[in-house]
Order: C-alpha cells, then sequence, then structure tokens
C-alpha cells in the first residue's frame, strides 16, 4: 500500500518558498505521492475554508515537478466541471509527460454554489458534467499521437453513492474523502457491490483520510481515521491495508486557514507517520 500526503496550496501562510519545502519534504520523507486541491474562484464560501492565496494545481504541480525526482503529483480533486475536457485532457498530458509519468489525476464533481456561479456553470448539473468530462478524457487520450500513450491514473471523488458508481464506471479508483474506519469498510463493500451490479471490474480504492495525531487515544463512533495515537494511526493504515487500499492519502490540514502560518505541526506529524512506515535509508531528509 503506497502512502501520499495532501499538502495545502492556499492559505495566508503559502507561498512559493512554502510549497517547495513541502513538496522536498513530502519526497525526502519517503512518501510515494503528494496532492493538491483545485478551486479557481475563491467566493466566500470557498474563502471561508481555503482562502486565497490560492495556487491552481496544474501550474503548481507543474513547477513542483522541476523541483522533485520521484514522488508522484496529483489532483485532490480537481473539479472537473470547471475546464473544458479537451483542455483538462491537454494539460494532464502535458504535466504528465514533463514530469515523468507521475501524474495521478483526482477528480470530483465539486461542492462551492458561489464559486459555480461566479464561472457560469450550473450547480445542479454537476454530476452530468464531471460524467460528461469523464468520458471525453478517456476518448481523447486515445489520440496518442496528440496526447502521448501514457496512461494517467484517473481517481474518482465522491463519497455518495453516485460517487462511487461514477468511480467504477469511469475511474481507475474510488477516491473518498474523510471518513470514520466503520464508513470506510461500509465504502469499501459498496464499491464491490456498485461494480457487480455494474457488471465492470472494482476500481482500486484509495481514501484520503486524515492526519491528526493526539497524544492520548481517541475513542467514539466519530473518531475520524487517522485521528488518535500514533498507534491509532497505524492501526488505521494496517485496517485500510486489509481492506485492499491501494493508496491512503494523509491530509495534515485540520480546516483552520491559520494553520497555514504554522506547517511545522503537520511536517512533525508526517515525520513521526514516516519512521513507523518506512526503513531508515529511505527517510533522507526531515522537515
Amino acid at each position: 500500500m503506497k502512502i501520499g500526503v495532501n499538502v495545502p496550496n492556499f492559505g495566508p501562510g503559502t507561498d512559493p518558498g512554502v510549497l517547495r519545502d513541502w513538496a522536498q519534504t513530502v519526497e525526502g520523507l519517503g512518501f510515494d505521492l503528494l496532492m493538491l486541491s483545485d478551486h479557481v474562484a475563491i467566493t466566500p464560501d470557498v474563502a471561508e475554508r481555503y482562502p486565497a492565496p490560492f495556487y491552481e494545481p496544474f501550474t503548481t504541480l507543474s513547477w513542483l515537478a522541476a523541483l522533485t525526482t520521484r514522488v508522484r503529483l496529483g489532483t485532490t480533486v480537481l473539479i472537473a466541471p470547471y475546464r473544458h475536457p479537451l483542455l483538462t485532457a491537454r494539460m494532464a498530458a502535458n504535466l504528465d509527460a514533463l514530469s515523468g509519468g507521475r501524474l495521478v489525476l483526482g477528480v470530483g464533481v465539486g461542492w462551492a454554489r458561489q464559486e459555480f456561479a461566479a464561472l457560469g456553470i450550473p450547480f445542479d448539473r454537476r454530476g452530468r458534467l464531471t460524467d460528461s468530462t469523464l468520458r471525453d478524457l478517456r476518448d481523447a487520450w486515445t489520440d496518442t499521437v496528440s496526447y502521448g500513450n501514457r496512461r494517467i491514473p484517473v481517481w474518482v471523488g465522491g463519497n455518495s453513492d453516485a460517487g462511487v458508481r461514477r468511480a467504477v464506471r469511469y475511474g481507475d479508483a474510488w477516491h473518498p474523502l474523510h471518513g470514520t474506519m466503520p464508513w470506510l469498510r461500509e465504502g469499501a463493500d459498496r464499491l464491490r457491490a456498485s461494480a457487480s451490479e455494474q457488471g465492470l471490474p472494482v476500481p482500486a480504492f484509495a481514501p484520503r483520510i486524515a492526519l491528526r495525531p493526539t497524544p492520548s487515544p481517541v475513542h467514539g463512533p466519530e473518531r475520524l481515521a487517522g485521528e488518535g495515537t500514533i498507534d491509532q494511526i497505524m492501526e488505521d493504515l494496517d485496517g485500510l491495508r486489509l481492506l485492499g487500499a491501494d493508496t491512503v492519502v494523509l491530509d495534515p490540514y485540520h480546516g483552520d486557514p491559520r494553520e497555514t502560518l504554522r506547517p511545522q505541526p503537520a511536517r512533525q506529524a508526517l515525520a513521526t507517520v514516516a519512521a513507523h512506515l518506512f526503513p531508515p535509508s529511505t527517510t533522507t531528509e526531515q522537515p
């Protein structure tokens, strides 16, 4: 099972130097994948959770590709309706080629009504637009002369039943965002059931979970996967491995934009996890 990290590409403490440091930390600690989120218009509903400056993921990942050598680079998640599918196909194929085949394209339907309005995109059609984008991406990439012949992994986000069905129909992996361990176990069952109902192969399971270390154990039904002592976090990762997870993405951002002014605690949490996950020879850089 591979382990990735969701890096904040937004907020008052984020700038090119901070993003460079994040990339070097994630790769240096031995993690497999670095992922960024996506917003285009930082409307009030977006700014409440992910304020400016917000670094656009394709642009930022292209730059980070030149600053790294091994770590895969991805989106968690690119909001599919915000860009014409042929533009997305072109940018994704170019980024994958420029990075040496390191792109993982996570996509989702989006949630910010004001941002959809600012972009002139009907919010109530976002599911259908996402489906058509995913179809168009696959069709475009069959033109290997124009887009290259690498297969870019497509992870489909969305925690709902519709998201699960979409992942089975169009994705290489289902990429649910956060959740308790019981919910993730049930989600893995839903994924297999949906594939059986549609007569299609079961895609990979690649959840994004919290990374919230605490000095004492966290108990109760609302405990998110990845929340608690380091022993609880490692137990959760082992449980996800047993569920068949191909990749787990750790999310050290807790939802307060002021955290971006103090990245050191998040990096230390990653270093602690890395020390438990990877042999010392692969942990070459500390934050």
